[in-house]
């Protein structure tokens, strides 16, 4: 079956799952940081096998989970897991795109009323824009449409909030366990201090332990937690976006005037020039014929 070429094309782009993608700086992130760490220990003369330890990771990131565990409630360890998808990949959150649809129901709802929104309210592919235009459609208060949009707002921003707190605890825990793992082994090596070759083999295995907990605080969980926070403040803003434009429909505001309050949610530099602007302004920029 042909495609409604009469749907927004932000519709049609979610339809088409293309909006997620593996986040390529989590990815290069992660890379380089291996890639210099790896790299220095083999500068200094030492071995990858030097740092690879059964035990030590066993110990660092079971006694993570368990403290974890004891901390925080598991469901909300659950849900982190789930939230951890965000950090690998990017769901596309275009702003433009977002204001276009937003556009194109405003300008039916001034031409046909906001009733003619009802059939189109049902094929929207975000939950979120979807029960704020059925309200419209319904004719709900402005201001309590309002309230309940910024109370689901309010809600899934702490959810989120506190699923990358999830993460910062463990980047807290995981040193200290790393250190807990070198004492282990220090104690079996002070078992052995009649061998003094054995002793000094001991010792550099005890500290990869260490070195385990340091860097999986400080390459992983932190900055997983930096990246929640940063995708849920996104999303928040683009919460915000769509409630301003559905209240805007509702006043039944010019579609220009729209447009121009929701495009101060685009990122500085994504907020992109009309043709004929870019046109102009090619030409300004173009140097004169001698």
């Amino acid at each position: 079956m042909a495609e409604d070429p009469r749907k927004p094309e932000a519709i049609r782009k979610a339809k088409k799952g293309g909006g997620i993608r593996p986040d390529i700086a989590t990815f290069g992130g992660i890379a380089a940081a291996m890639g210099g760490i790896l790299g220095g220990l083999i500068l200094e003369g030492g071995r990858i096998r030097d740092v690879t330890q059964i035990t030590a990771a066993f110990i660092v990131f079971g006694g993570t989970v368990g403290a974890m565990m004891i901390g925080t409630p598991l469901s909300t360890i659950m849900r982190a897991m789930k939230r951890f998808k965000d950090v690998l990949f990017e769901r596309s959150m275009d702003a433009d795109s977002a204001v276009e649809e937003i556009i194109g129901y405003a300008t039916k709802a001034r031409k046909g009323g906001i009733v003619c929104l009802e059939a189109e309210a049902e094929r929207i592919q975000d939950p979120f824009l979807r029960k704020a235009l059925n309200l419209a459609v319904d004719g709900t208060d402005l201001q309590e449409l309002r309230k309940m949009m910024e109370l689901q707002i309010s809600i899934e921003h702490e959810r989120a909030e506190a699923e990358a707190k999830v993460f910062e605890a463990a980047g807290g825990y995981s040193p200290t366990i790393g250190i807990i793992g070198a004492v282990l082994g220090l104690i079996q090596v002070m078992k052995h201090l009649s061998n003094i070759e054995e002793v000094g083999h001991g010792i550099a295995i005890a500290f990869v332990a260490t070195v385990y907990g340091v860097g999986a605080a400080n390459i992983l969980l932190l900055p997983a937690a930096s990246k929640i926070k940063a995708r849920a403040k996104r999303e928040l803003e683009m919460r915000e976006l769509v409630v301003e434009g559905v209240i805007g429909i509702v006043e039944g505001l010019n579609p220009k005037l729209i447009r121009s309050k929701l495009e101060a949610f685009a990122p500085p530099g994504d907020k992109k020039k009309p043709k004929k602007e870019k046109a102009a302004a090619a030409k300004v920029a173009a140097p004169k014929a001698a």
